[in-house]
């Protein structure tokens, strides 16, 4: 299937390019972290969001099955990091995708349509920490 294909090459080919620069300043990408929800284990991920106020909304570009995604759904906690700060997050909520789109800027839109991403979810966090502390 393309799709499994496309995950595959985002989980092991660009994550790995994007990871570089992921949560800096300058980087369009935050890092993710969340805990397996079977191995226990900690995994970062790189991730495109866009801020909504004091949230973030996340586009879930392969669909809501992705296991970031359903990591930080059975734990109910992972941690963000955006221009170099780490915020812990609360609270997950689906969004419908004409607002999900909305909150992202005209570059990113664009891609999100061209893939035909469905799915958002906003994220509910605490206040920054500075990474590290």
């Amino acid at each position: 299937m393309f799709p499994d294909r496309m995950r595959y090459v985002a989980k092991h080919v660009i994550n790995r390019m994007t990871s570089r620069n992921a949560g800096s300043a300058k980087s369009h990408f935050a890092i993710l972290r969340h805990v397996g929800r079977r191995s226990g284990k900690m995994f970062e991920t790189p991730i495109m969001v866009s801020q909504l106020g004091e949230d973030f909304v996340l586009a879930l570009t392969y669909g809501p099955k992705v296991d970031w995604y359903r990591n930080l759904q059975a734990n109910g906690k992972g941690t963000l990091i955006w221009h170099g700060k780490a915020y812990s997050i609360e609270k997950l909520e689906t969004l419908d995708r004409n607002t999900g789109l909305s909150v992202h800027p005209l570059r990113e839109r664009v891609i999100l349509r061209i893939l035909n991403v469905q799915n958002f979810v906003r994220v509910k966090v605490s206040a920054p920490m500075p990474v590290g502390a």
